[in-house]
């Protein structure tokens, strides 16, 4: 199943860009940690809407833009005991994690 993701401002949802600086030999194993765990429990979590990471071409960065229902949901999420280890062991690939949560105020599609 494919799904796309589309990003609208009409749509309230609190958005998650968190950017991930990590050895380029360590990029690869960062997504699929953050892969899995979506899989595992974060897609579980009331509120989920969607995630996608992107790994920079340097090998440097792994950026994460994900969407919850609401600020609430993410916040609840962060308090998730199986989510804590998930992003506890991401915090250990990666030597800075910035999760900053934004609004979309404008879309430009093609």
């Amino acid at each position: 199943m494919t799904v796309t993701v589309q990003v609208d401002t009409t749509r309230l949802v609190a958005t998650l860009i968190n950017v991930f600086t990590v050895s380029p030999d360590r990029q690869e194993e960062l997504i699929e940690l953050l892969a899995r765990a979506t899989e595992e429990t974060m897609k579980h979590q009331p509120g989920f809407v969607c995630a996608n990471f992107h790994a920079s071409l340097d090998g440097e960065r792994v950026v994460n833009y994900a969407q919850w229902e609401s600020e609430e949901h993410y916040r609840a999420m962060l308090d998730n005991p199986e989510a804590r280890v998930h992003m506890d062991q991401a915090a250990k690939i990666a030597s800075d994690v910035q999760p900053r949560l934004f609004s979309v105020v404008s879309v430009h599609p093609e």
